[in-house]
C-alpha cells in the first residue's frame, strides 16, 4: 500500500491516490487534497464533505451521488457545479474517503 506525505503527514493511500485509513483525514488535508485537484473550498463544498463523512461513518462506505441528492437533500446539479466532471469521485477524494463503488 502506497504511502505519500501531505502537510507534513504520512498518509496510506490507494493506487489512486484515495485514502485507504479515514481516520487519518482532517480539515487541513482537505483543502490539500482539494487544491490539488483544481478546487477552492466554500462553505457548500464543506456541507458536501461534512455529509460524506458523516454518512460514511453510519453506513460504512462512501455515498454514492443518489445518495448524497436523497439523503443529503443537495441536488445532483449542485454536485457538477461544486466537483466539476467526476464529482463522486472528486468528493470522496476530497472527504478522504475510499472511492464510491461503481466508479471507474
Amino acid at each position: 500500500m502506497p504511502v505519500t506525505t501531505l502537510n507534513g503527514h504520512e498518509i496510506h493511500v490507494s493506487e489512486e491516490g484515495f485514502l485507504t485509513d479515514p481516520t487519518e483525514w482532517d480539515e487541513g488535508l482537505a483543502s490539500t487534497l482539494a487544491t490539488q485537484i483544481g478546487i477552492t473550498l466554500t462553505d457548500e463544498h464543506w456541507n458536501v464533505i461534512r455529509f460524506l463523512r458523516k454518512d460514511f461513518e453510519e453506513v460504512g462506505e462512501t455515498p454514492t451521488l443518489r445518495r448524497v441528492s436523497t439523503v443529503g437533500g443537495i441536488p445532483i446539479k449542485t454536485l457538477f457545479g461544486l466537483f466539476p466532471q467526476k464529482p463522486a469521485k472528486k468528493m470522496a477524494y476530497v472527504a478522504g474517503l475510499p472511492k464510491p463503488v461503481g466508479c471507474v
